[in-house]
């Protein structure tokens, strides 16, 4: 089979090299300029995760939470770990507590203006659950556990999931907030909430996840 490999990268390359480049500038295509003025925002890509892919971003919403459920019911018969491992030299807690902070911080500024610029309210759930991650292998377990509770952090993260579909479901039926001035930051209707939802979220999720692979695995 090796040989079918062989003639296939070999087709390929031919491929990349004779037939011309079919790559064209986005700001050119009309599709994009329809995307951006139906949504209100000049983030396309976001224009097109909450509008015109709305029913996808929803169940991915969803999804998440499922998986986030399934790894809470699977570890649930599993008896915790005596051993959490963590970094317990001081280079690399700073490292660790400054990527954390610089990672919480991004976070913010990808949910407020990910429907200006590039990121969202994904990438922004990303990278709040790094900057979570990176402080519980610089912490005490019992510590950021005793955070989660204290805060209702799964309420939140299951309040933000209703209020999203809520919205999502307020947005299909053409109920929408007025989009406002194209680039500032109310923009777009409900496109701002909902990136804020989502990074919500997925990194409360991403929390939630991080604290049980501790408990019942002694490390991330």
């Amino acid at each position: 089979m090796k040989w079918v490999y062989v003639v296939a990268g070999i087709a390929l390359y031919i491929k990349m090299l004779v037939f011309p480049d079919l790559a064209m500038d986005a700001a050119d295509l009309p599709a994009v300029e329809s995307v951006v003025q139906d949504s209100g925002v000049p983030n396309a890509v976001s224009g097109l995760i909450f509008r015109n892919r709305l029913y996808d971003t929803i169940f991915e919403v969803v999804v998440f939470t499922i998986a986030i459920m399934g790894v809470r019911f699977l570890l649930s018969d599993e008896q915790p770990s005596r051993i959490v491992y963590q970094f317990t030299d001081h280079p690399s807690i700073v490292l660790a507590r400054l990527g954390a902070t610089i990672a919480a911080l991004i976070s913010i500024e990808l949910a407020i203006r990910g429907h200006l610029s590039p990121g969202g309210g994904f990438a922004a759930g990303v990278a709040g659950g790094t900057a979570i991650g990176l402080v519980a292998i610089t912490s005490s377990s019992e510590w950021m556990e005793a955070i989660y509770q204290r805060w209702h952090a799964s309420v939140w993260e299951k309040v933000s999931v209703l209020i999203f579909i809520v919205l999502a479901v307020l947005t299909l039926i053409g109920m929408e907030l007025p989009h406002g001035e194209l680039g500032t930051l109310v923009s777009g209707g409900w496109m701002p909430l909902l990136n804020i939802l989502v990074a919500v979220k997925v990194a409360l999720g991403s929390w939630a996840a991080i604290l049980l692979f501790i408990r019942y695995r002694g490390l991330l």
